[in-house]
């Protein structure tokens, strides 16, 4: 995958991610609302229909008490009554009130007269519970609920019933009405669509909403990151193109050195060893002393070879360390240009990874060049000292100074101060540079994040 692609998939991924996350969290939580709305519906139904049904049942026990209080357990006269009256007690087109021995012989029942003088104590419904036998016990434990299917008069179909049972001990009767919850059901479907429908809107009006909002943040999030991306491949050609800037300046610098300094004295040399090789084939007297000159100019090229190499990687970084590299610095910088330069390192801990103190020792080398080349100073000093872990090196002359912007800092020249201020980023310190006409300060600051881990400080101690 290019870059590109990647940046798209890592955009969307977790975007799409998010918004089915969200729109099933919302879904679920609107279903559960619903479910238990619904449910809290649908016991409340049943507890009013469980009131309805109590109210009857005492509603007919007032109506035959009288009779019954006053009957005999055998008094067949006073059953007829009763059975009489609650037969008569009919509300609507479901609704009655039934009666059975405690054997399961039917004595009322006013919608299936079928059932009447005959045994049902083994009759089962759909679900497999004996419902008769589960009524009178029901009625013998002192009265009850109890839910079951039956034969609803009115359409003939098997529903759910919920039926209260008494029992009348003298005669050893169950007595009981009840209600058919296929319309509490229908009445919970009902609902239950209601919701559904509500959700459903519910959740086209939080899309209609939350996607555009996405779909905008999301383009201006593309927007920027490609914005971004464009920049950043700006600031890579352009490092590019300075590194390429860089290696041809200093090859350009190595062949001037090479053919003015070392090219020279080696020719000087040549010439010498020559002079020196005729005048011995001539018994000339002085030809010990040309080749002494010839020895020196060889020791000439020789200084200007160390000096080069010195300068491409010196070996005292390498060997002892910063403090030196950089004391062999100012020493190698006062002698070759005559400016009076001091360096403070008491204050110093090294506890610099390598590449660090490269990075230290590099930015010393270019600001020494820039003061040679502009500064015009007479003094230079550096102070490298550490403060809590971090490490802090602070060049300063007294030269005439220079502006920042209008000598290249931010610009397409000063490439020396640039690639300081990026040797700096690199470690994430920081590169200061304070101008004036009475001089410059250059301040190198490096994170503990540059130091070593502890361990190997440890074995380097």
């Amino acid at each position: 995958m290019t870059l590109r692609h990647q940046i798209i998939a890592l955009a969307i991924v977790p975007l799409v991610i998010s918004i089915l996350a969200i729109t099933t969290f919302i879904t679920w939580q609107s279903a559960n609302l619903a479910k238990n709305s619904i449910d809290t519906f649908e016991q409340n139904m049943l507890k009013t229909k469980e009131a309805e049904i109590l109210n009857l049942t005492y509603l007919a026990l007032s109506a035959i008490q009288t009779i019954y209080d006053k009957a005999g357990a055998d008094d067949e006269a006073a059953k007829q009554q009763v059975a009489a009256i609650l037969t008569s007690l009919d509300y609507g087109k479901d609704g009655y009130f039934f009666v059975y021995d405690y054997d399961g012989n039917n004595i009322v029942h006013p919608r299936q007269s079928f059932r009447h003088g005959h045994n049902w104590l083994d009759l089962t419904d759909p679900d497999g519970d004996k419902v008769i036998a589960e009524l009178i016990a029901t009625a013998k434990a002192g009265g009850g609920l109890h839910q079951y299917k039956w034969q609803k008069p009115s359409t003939g179909q098997i529903a759910d019933k919920l039926s209260f049972v008494v029992s009348l001990d003298k005669w050893h009767w169950v007595v009981g009405t009840g209600v058919y919850l296929d319309d509490v059901f229908a009445q919970s479907a009902a609902a239950n669509a209601v919701m559904r429908a509500n959700i459903k809107r519910t959740f086209v009006i939080v899309a209609l909403i939350a996607v555009p909002s996405v779909l905008v943040v999301f383009t201006t999030c593309m927007l920027l990151t490609f914005h971004e991306r464009r920049m950043a491949d700006g600031r890579l050609k352009e490092l590019t193109q300075r590194v390429i800037d860089t290696q041809e300046e200093e090859r350009a610098r190595l062949a001037r050195e090479l053919h003015d300094g070392i090219s020279q004295n080696l020719v000087g040399v040549r010439y010498a060893m020559d002079l020196a090789g005729r005048k011995v084939r001539t018994n000339v007297d002085d030809a010990a002393l040309t080749i002494d000159r010839g020895v020196e100019a060889l020791n000439g090229a020789i200084k200007e070879i160390r000096r080069l190499s010195h300068d491409l990687r010196p070996r005292v970084l390498d060997d002892l360390g910063l403090t030196a590299a950089l004391e062999a610095l100012c020493y190698h910088f006062a002698e070759r240009t005559g400016i009076e330069t001091k360096i403070d390192s008491s204050g110093f801990t090294d506890t610099l990874k390598a590449e660090a103190s490269t990075a230290l020792y590099r930015v010393a080398q270019e600001a020494f060049n820039n003061v040679e080349r502009h500064s015009g100073a007479s003094k230079l000093a550096v102070k490298l000292w550490s403060d809590g872990g971090r490490v802090r090196m602070t060049i300063t002359d007294n030269g005439s100074g220079f502006d920042g912007i209008k000598d290249g800092v931010s610009g397409k020249s000063g490439l020396g101060l640039r690639n300081m201020q990026e040797r700096m980023a690199h470690f994430r310190g920081l590169l200061l540079i304070n101008s004036s006409e009475t001089g410059t300060t250059l301040t190198a600051m490096l994170p503990k994040s540059a130091n070593c881990p502890a361990d190997r400080q440890a074995e380097a101690a």
